[in-house]
């Protein structure tokens, strides 16, 4: 009984034009600041084009970092580096270099 009312109101939610599937994600700070800053000039040719100046994930960064300055909009290097990373997943796939890891001085160094 229980499973037949569970079909029953799937079947009606589907009815009513009612979605079952997650809410879509919110985007990413990177893809936001992007859609908000970026999309008016840019079109997904651009990064698809076969001049393009991001040749690796340095130059990816150093294009962003360029243009939020031609473009005056003082993002911070956390910004530039969420922007890079949204552009880098979306069209470019470029390796990343792993973040350094801190390393502490042994424990005899600090006594």
């Amino acid at each position: 009984m229980k499973l037949r009312c569970t079909l029953m109101a799937i079947a009606c939610a589907l009815a009513a034009g009612t979605s079952l599937a997650q809410p879509a994600a919110a985007p990413s700070r990177g893809q936001a600041l992007y859609e908000l800053h970026c999309i008016g000039c840019h079109t997904t040719q651009m990064h698809w084009r076969a001049n393009r100046r991001a040749t690796d994930w340095a130059s990816l960064r150093a294009q962003v970092r360029l243009w939020q300055g031609n473009n005056q909009l003082n993002w911070s290097d956390d910004d530039i580096d969420e922007v890079a990373r949204f552009l880098n997943e979306r069209f470019y796939r470029f390796k990343r270099p792993e973040r350094p890891v801190a390393v502490l001085p042994p424990a005899s160094a600090t006594r």
